[in-house]
């Protein structure tokens, strides 16, 4: 699964890892990935969505409709 939020556009981020010696290694900053089902009425069928944690809480505030409206005008497939 890749580590994108649908609604939002969250994806990972890129930084160093630093020791206490000081050594710098890469590593990868991911966001919390959720994947959650709901029921879309206007179509008649569920909707299997990958929501940053923050697109969850986005989805309860704007509601299933226009969160996939949203996504749909990002040009995103649901």
């Amino acid at each position: 699964m890749s580590a994108h939020c649908q609604l939002t556009g969250r994806k990972p981020g890129f930084g160093n890892s630093i020791s206490h010696s000081h050594r710098r290694t890469g590593r990868r900053f991911d966001p919390n990935i959720q994947r959650k089902r709901y029921w879309l009425a206007s179509e008649g069928r569920h909707v299997r969505l990958t929501l940053s944690a923050k697109g969850l809480k986005t989805v309860d505030v704007i509601g299933i409709e226009a969160a996939v409206a949203r996504i749909r005008a990002r040009g995103g497939r649901v």
